[in-house]
């Protein structure tokens, strides 16, 4: 018997993949500018995410595409109804867009 230490280390330990919905930090910053814009429009309705819904999934594709989360559908995280890119109500260049010289 081992005191001061939790009793399922004594009996071995399993590591366990992070529950859905937890994924690593961004610790370079690949995703602030997105994660900027979405908190903004959150402020300027409210914390109401409807009119958001865009960025969130702008969010999230950047995210997927860095390998900070696991690839999911669409339909899977809740935002399967949105429009395409293309569809998208008119909104500011994207953040990372200003970064890049002109060609």
């Amino acid at each position: 018997m081992s005191f001061g230490r939790p009793p399922s280390i004594s009996t071995g330990f399993t590591p366990t993949p992070p529950d859905r919905g937890s994924f690593p930090l961004d610790h370079f910053a690949e995703c602030r500018d997105y994660m900027k814009e979405y908190l903004n429009c959150l402020k300027k309705n409210s914390s109401n995410s409807t009119p958001c819904r865009y960025l969130n999934k702008e969010y999230l594709e950047c995210r997927m595409q860095r390998g900070l989360m696991d690839r999911a559908e669409w339909k899977s995280l809740g935002l399967g109804n949105l429009p395409n890119d293309a569809e998208a109500p008119s909104r500011p260049a994207k953040p990372h867009a200003s970064a890049q010289s002109p060609s």
